[in-house]
């Protein structure tokens, strides 16, 4: 039979008496927003030296640890060391796959004429990573040429290994899949580098490497996990389309783990533009570069990690300026224009921009989201900040409804119950929405909140007595991204 006041520990008769204190933890939070919890994973393949088995979760520290669990020089590892480099607080976890058995590795050569006629420093980067080379006087091209060799696979974090014959360097990627075909090597990156007079280098492509490993395995793996930023490696479309509809799955809302995944992709403007127009995900961002010094799964894990850090702090502020050390910008030539990056957003392409030392900086992130259903243009979820936001609303509200009513009761407004009693009415759930809402307002996420609370509707179901149901109503804080006047001078 219960009592005026609802316990959760004391039962009601107690005959030997005493003096009994429960502690009740379930209002201790109840007068603040609470932290949403947010992981970063990362998706890659292993070499056969990393002593992770395949499709298994592995937290990450520090590089040191991706090295070990994945091989040192794995793309896991290389995205890793980027990722901690830029953002050394986010929770971050990686979930290996094995290279595709079918697949082929990535090479590129760099051909050498000689011989030298200065000494000096060949200047080679592999994935903007500097590469120094000596040579001496009167060096010939296979002197050279060996020597590079020798320093190339002393760089044990490189993505590539090098062979040479006769003057020619070929490097071929550790790992079988086509991103490998975005390792960079080149020579001279920096304004003030120059190669040792009389010696010629000149970089192509050699082998076109296929067969990126199948993701599924490793979704498999997390099905029952929460990852809020996720990177992989892979732009196939294949690959982007499971993480599309495993995605979609989990932001409904019986499943509530939001999950989000960026990319990268290297190509000419026309390449990204056709790439970023044939995508919809409101899941889903794309990080576009032309000829980057780094491969463009670099920029992906870098362009996160910054993304991922700023956005837990404040979904709702600006990603916009944000830098991204580490990353080596295109050379001015492949560089896009204000007016060709417009049009690279306008097709679901994020931006980033160059200052005049070459530090780069985010421009724009946006979701590669573009059309509803019915196929016309929709630009609801068009800025990350937006997803986020509204995730990070969603989040606060189901919080404090569980944290106000663990154990309750269900009654219509108006039961003449004791205050003590653990019963829940619409009108009390109600106030807790709209207590939240203002809290939501005063730290920048919601707006109008006297609009909010005319439309929040909440009342009890009709059909379940067990339930209530709710509207919610709020209205998004946005981004001053643009301030547009015009300058009316008088004479």
């Amino acid at each position: 039979m219960p009592d005026n006041i609802t316990f959760n520990t004391i039962p009601l008769e107690i005959r030997t008496g005493g003096v009994y204190l429960e502690i009740d933890n379930s209002k201790a939070l109840g007068g603040s927003l609470v932290a949403q919890p947010r992981r970063m994973l990362f998706i890659g393949n292993k070499l056969v030296a990393g002593l992770s088995p395949a499709n298994t979760l592995q937290r990450i520290n520090n590089p040191a640890e991706a090295a070990l669990l994945f091989g040192r020089g794995s793309v896991l590892h290389e995205m890793l060391r980027g990722a901690r480099e830029v953002n050394k607080e986010s929770d971050m976890w990686a979930i290996a796959l094995d290279d595709l058995a079918g697949g082929t590795q990535a090479t590129k050569t760099l051909t050498f004429t000689g011989p030298a006629t200065a000494g000096g420093t060949l200047y080679l980067r592999i994935n903007g990573e500097l590469i120094p080379v000596g040579v001496s006087a009167a060096d010939t091209a296979t002197q050279v040429a060996a020597a590079t060799v020798t320093a190339v696979n002393a760089f044990l974090d490189g993505p590539v290994t090098a062979a040479a014959a006769a003057g020619v360097v070929t490097f071929t990627a550790r790992h079988k899949g086509i991103f490998g075909n975005d390792i960079d090597v080149r020579v001279n990156y920096q304004r003030d580098e120059a190669l040792p007079a009389g010696l010629t280098a000149v970089v192509a492509t050699g082998v076109t490497a296929t067969g990126n490993p199948d993701v599924a395995t490793a979704l498999a793996a997390i099905s029952n996990e929460k990852y809020y930023s996720i990177t992989m490696p892979y732009s196939d479309i294949t690959n982007l389309d499971k993480l599309k509809t495993e995605l979609a799955s989990r932001f409904g809302g019986m499943d509530m783990r939001t999950g989000h995944l960026f990319a990268g992709f290297a190509g000419t403007h026309s390449a990204l533009t056709t790439f970023g127009a044939a995508r919809n995900n409101v899941h889903e961002t794309v990080y576009g570069v032309k000829k980057p010094p780094q491969g463009a799964y670099n920029w992906a894990a870098r362009m996160a990690a910054v993304t991922e850090f700023n956005g837990a702090i404040d979904p709702a502020r600006p990603f916009k300026s944000l830098a991204v050390p580490g990353l080596l910008a295109p050379q001015e030539a492949d560089r896009f224009t204000r007016q060709e990056r417009e049009l690279l957003l306008k097709d679901g392409i994020s931006t980033f921009t160059v200052d005049d030392d070459g530090t780069v900086r985010i421009e724009q992130v946006i979701t590669t989201y573009q059309t509803n259903p019915q196929g016309i243009e929709d630009v609801s979820y068009l800025m990350l900040n937006t997803k986020w936001t509204v995730d990070y609303m969603r989040f606060a509200f189901q919080a404090a409804v569980a944290l106000d009513y663990p154990r309750h009761k269900l009654a219509d407004d108006g039961t003449n119950f004791a205050e003590g009693q653990a019963v829940a009415t619409p009108l009390m759930i109600k106030g807790t929405l709209i207590a939240t809402a203002r809290k939501l307002e005063q730290v920048g996420i919601l707006e109008d909140f006297e609009e909010f609370k005319r439309k929040l509707v909440v009342v009890r179901s009709m059909t379940d007595r067990n339930r209530i149901n709710a509207v919610i109503p709020p209205n998004c804080v946005n981004q001053f991204n643009t301030f547009a006047g015009a300058v009316q001078f008088i004479l």
